[in-house]
């Protein structure tokens, strides 16, 4: 099964807030762009998708991930990450009705091309099929297979909400690189040690983290 990604970006300027205790405010912009950079770039060299089409009204990000080969898709609903999911997938279904459709987040900068086909390959025997989290709390993936409705449900305790909808969760091991979102600096490091993308790699190392190569 060949998969469109659906990834959802808000504005640079407003992203990642909650690395204020790693990267300060002029840094965080370039920060978040990179993670999409790598996160978008790793899921096109998946064998598994076929697409990947990112929601976003920045029109830096969107220029820069289109020239990655990425589609952009307006977020015209502007209601927030659950509607702006729902939007994307409803666009790219009205070009390909049958199409299997998943949502995955754009801060995964250590992501590895064989590890989600992994996940992609298991959220293909459900309906609907989602992945937690590092934290085991959110949600970095959420599927939908050809036929069903992705019917996103992200936020706060994304995991749980998910599992309600009536998603079956993937309880799959060494799939880390598509569990580590970065929200907090900790989270960052974490990815690091994974090995991160090489936008996010030199973004990184002006910020001397401690451990980092760069630093």
């Amino acid at each position: 099964m060949q998969w469109t990604l659906v990834v959802p970006l808000k504005p640079l300027a407003r992203a990642k807030s909650r690395l204020s205790d790693t990267a300060a405010d002029g840094v965080r912009p370039g920060l978040a762009l990179a993670f999409a950079q790598d996160t978008v770039a790793a899921a096109l060299a998946c064998a598994a998708v076929r697409d990947v089409a990112v929601v976003t009204d920045d029109e830096l990000a969107g220029r820069e991930l289109a020239a990655l080969g990425a589609r952009i898709v307006p977020d015209e609903p502007g209601g927030g990450l659950n509607a702006a999911l729902a939007h994307a997938a409803a666009v790219v279904r009205s070009r390909s009705p049958e199409c299997a459709v998943a949502a995955l987040n754009a801060d995964l900068p250590a992501l590895r091309p064989p590890e989600l086909a992994r996940v992609l390959a298991a959220a293909a025997e459900f309906p609907r099929a989602f992945l937690a989290d590092a934290a085991a709390i959110g949600t970095t993936l959420l599927a939908a297979s050809p036929g069903h409705e992705l019917c996103p449900a992200f936020g706060t305790d994304s995991r749980a909400r998910h599992r309600d909808s009536g998603a079956v969760e993937l309880p799959l091991a060494t799939v880390d690189s598509v569990r580590q979102d970065v929200d907090t600096g900790d989270d960052l490091r974490a990815a690091l040690a994974l090995g991160v993308g090489p936008r996010t790699a030199a973004v990184a190392a002006r910020l001397l983290i401690p451990g980092h190569p760069g630093t």
